[in-house]
């Protein structure tokens, strides 16, 4: 199951990286960084970049090399990886995982709730 959401440090706009393609004129690679980052955590695939994908995260090649140079994305075959992204965001394992994890619990709170609603409906049936 894809994220419903990934994690941005609160300091973004001042990480060192940033504020480099900042200082460039580079607000587009910027926003495409963040495209990026939605975009891993809706397909889970731990942060890799498919080079298929430029255009969904609103990227070319230009902006993909500049990303690469101020260290926000790392080349590697068939398209990028963000580094860290394991560090700072939940791996696809460990979102399965809590996905599982909360499915087992709701299925423990539904058959509890069923069996009080049967026993409620028994008590109301006795004469």
């Amino acid at each position: 199951m894809a994220l419903a959401w990934v994690r941005l440090d609160t300091q973004f706009h001042t990480n060192h990286k940033v504020m480099e393609l900042v200082a460039d004129g580079n607000f587009r690679a910027a926003f495409v960084y963040v495209a990026s980052l939605a975009q891993c955590g809706q397909h889970e695939t731990d942060g890799f970049i498919i080079k298929s994908w430029l255009p969904f995260v609103h990227a070319n090649q230009k902006i993909a090399e500049q990303l690469v140079e101020v260290g926000l994305w790392a080349p590697t075959e068939g398209g990028w990886q963000i580094p860290d992204w394991c560090e700072y965001q939940p791996t696809s394992e460990q979102s399965a995982k809590r996905t599982e994890k909360a499915k087992h619990a709701a299925k423990v709170r539904w058959q509890k709730q069923r069996a009080k609603d049967s026993r409620a409906s028994l008590k109301a049936v006795k004469p």
